[in-house]
C-alpha cells in the first residue's frame, strides 16, 4: 500500500463536498462530539480561504 501525508480535493464535486461537510455537521451535532465540528469549519475556513470568499458566501457557493 502507498503511504501518503496529503489528499487532492481537486477532482471532487461541489455536491460531495457540500454532503461531506453536511455529514460532518450532523454527525458532530447527534453524536455531541466536537471533533466532527471542528473537522466541518477547519475544512470550510481552508476552502473559503482558498477561494478569497468568506464562509457563508462559500457554502452558499456549495449549494448552487
Amino acid at each position: 500500500m502507498r503511504e501518503f501525508d496529503k489528499i487532492s480535493i481537486q477532482e471532487m464535486s461541489k455536491s460531495d463536498m457540500l454532503l461531506i461537510i453536511k455529514a460532518l455537521e450532523y454527525t458532530g451535532s447527534s453524536t455531541n462530539i466536537k471533533d466532527f465540528i471542528f473537522l466541518k469549519d477547519s475544512i470550510v475556513r481552508e476552502l473559503s480561504s482558498l477561494a478569497e470568499i468568506n464562509e457563508d458566501d462559500f457554502l452558499s457557493y456549495l449549494s448552487e
